[in-house]
């Protein structure tokens, strides 16, 4: 029987697995290098240690109310995107409205993470740590790695010839970036265009004197601001869509969301992505558009190599007096705690059985949180991994033998490993991920349920955002305040837009209550289908 839990790390994952590892009775202690919680989102404008943190201009690509933890709604006068400061300030009201400090230890290093000689039988865990140059070792009966996989910036200098040995200028990688100051007046090539190359380059287009951003992915750039003002995720991610996309044969649902897509702006023209590729990659950015528009970022094809001040790339073109590089070709992930028979094959998390348990383990007593990119919020996808860890920790949950683990890791594993630049073709779906998983842990919501005790919160729940507290409605953990918060989240959304009240005559809201009505057949056709039929439970979202 698990009891003593080993929480490594104290960032968004380590702190939700603290507080439910309290839920469910267990007893965490929770190992932080560092002497503050947060993880990547408390900004230091220091590069030196080996912390990565965010760049000091960064605002969230995921809503308040999609993103906020599931039985902890942002406060109602926060802004529906956030800068770092906020979401960190958010963190802290979490960690002392649920009493997680104490259960803290700050700058305690984790040095190894090794299976008991009896773990066979015991499923136990030696843990060693250091704190002040004093090591310590600790017995656990379970072990939840919280690191992430912003850990080790991925790098690829071979593969730019020239890059080390030619080119005279500097370069680095975004994770050094901090602000602007040092490339003011410069020539920079920002290469690799995931959602920090397309933010660094709109930034750094404020004050350099020219920015080059070089991809190889066919890229559609999609807007926080969507339909009628309101956040493009509480738009878009909705169970009403992910139900059209699973009745909808693919080329059709892929043809529409181009189309989408293009309606901004021809995505073609500016060089981003081809309606015919079948691979492809999404970025939220509202302002790169305008900068490609503007001439202040020029569009460039993948680096071919690299001279002394110039960047040859593989169209035949060259820019010239080029200053700086900076590479934004994201990161890898890396636990060098654990022990070789472990760490050895954590390929990345599909090795993991449903991203979180490493199938060959006789005892399922540990669990990696957090290693996963959604099309949504990683922090709600790490909380329901949490909350079905620690029920099958304490005993609620059950998970298959590991022969059966396996075999389900095996069908899902892609059959190349892919660098970091390209899993960005592997993003799950968040409904799909978070349903699974909520699943096993019996709190998903059943829409036919929904539908015949409480049909106003079940059209919310399907026509509305896919938000976080459709997890507490049922099961382990439900939370009482739930329904008012689904009830409520577009009030939430719009509370701090009131700074400056207009008139408006527009009653938007009997639209919105005809459109329930009308709407209610669907919403009973699709219960009962998702009842009866299987879902794509794993596939990816997009390529």
């Amino acid at each position: 029987m698990v009891q003593r839990v080993a929480v490594i790390g104290a960032g968004v994952g380590g702190l939700v697995s603290v507080k439910c590892c309290l839920d469910e009775g267990l007893e965490p202690i929770c190992f932080e290098s560092s002497e503050d919680i947060g993880g990547v989102w408390r900004y230091t404008d220091s590069t030196d240690d080996s912390r990565v943190s965010v760049y000091h201009s960064v605002i969230t690509n995921t809503s308040k109310e999609m993103s906020c933890f599931s039985d902890f709604p942002y406060p109602e006068d926060f802004p529906s995107y956030l800068p770092h400061s906020l979401v960190l300030e958010y963190f802290r009201m979490y960690a002392q409205h649920f009493d997680l400090l104490r259960h803290v230890r700050f700058q305690t290093t984790v040095l190894s993470v090794r299976k008991c000689p009896d773990f066979s039988t015991s499923g136990q865990w030696e843990v060693v740590t250091e704190t002040g140059g004093v090591r310590e070792s600790h017995i656990f009966d379970a072990v939840m790695v919280c690191t992430g996989h912003y850990q080790e910036a991925y790098l690829p200098l071979a593969s730019f010839p020239g890059i080390e040995n030619r080119f005279k200028g500097r370069h680095l990688h975004s994770r050094e970036y901090r602000d602007v100051q040092a490339f003011r007046g410069k020539r920079v090539l920002v290469v690799g265009i995931g959602n920090t190359g397309g933010d660094l380059s709109v930034e750094l287009s404020r004050v350099a004197a020219k920015v080059f951003l070089s991809t190889r992915s066919n890229t559609w750039v999609i807007s926080r601001v969507s339909d009628h003002g309101f956040p493009c995720d509480m738009v878009g991610t909705t169970r009403f869509n992910y139900f059209l996309d699973w009745l909808l044969p693919s080329a059709l649902t892929r043809r529409i969301r181009f189309r989408k897509f293009n309606s901004w702006f021809n995505h073609t023209n500016y060089g981003l992505a081809s309606s015919k590729s079948s691979k492809f990659k999404m970025i939220i950015n509202e302002e790169l558009p305008f900068c490609l528009l503007s001439g202040t970022v020029v569009l460039k094809p993948n680096v071919k190599e690299f001279t002394e001040n110039s960047a040859v790339f593989e169209d035949g073109t060259t820019e010239e007096n080029i200053d700086v590089v900076l590479f934004a070709t994201g990161y890898n992930f890396s636990f060098p705690f654990l022990e070789e028979s472990v760490r050895s094959v954590i390929d990345d998390n599909r090795s993991l059985y449903k991203c979180i348990f490493p199938p060959h383990l006789e005892k399922p007593t540990l669990a990696i949180i957090g290693l996963i990119q959604l099309t949504g919020s990683i922090m709600v996808g790490s909380e329901m991994q949490a909350r079905w860890v620690t029920g099958v920790f304490a005993g609620w949950n059950k998970l298959p033998p590991p022969s059966r683990m396996m075999a389900d890791v095996l069908k899902r594993k892609p059959p190349v490993k892919r660098n970091p630049s390209e899993r960005e073709n592997l993003k799950m779906s968040f409904i799909s991920y978070t349903d699974e998983i909520a699943a096993c842990a019996g709190v998903k919501p059943s829409m036919l349920r929904l539908l015949l005790t409480d049909p106003q919160l079940a059209l919310a729940v399907f026509f509305g955002p896919c938000s976080p507290y459709q997890f507490r409605l049922v099961g382990r953990g439900k939370w009482s305040g739930a329904r008012a918060a689904i009830l409520t989240q577009w009030q939430r959304t719009l509370k701090p837009l009131r700074t400056r009240v207009v008139d408006d005559n527009s009653n938007s809201s009997s639209g919105w209550h005809w459109m329930c009505l009308l709407a209610l057949p669907a919403a009973l056709t699709a219960g009962f289908l998702f009842s009866k039929y299987p879902q794509p439970g794993w596939s990816p979202w997009a390529g």
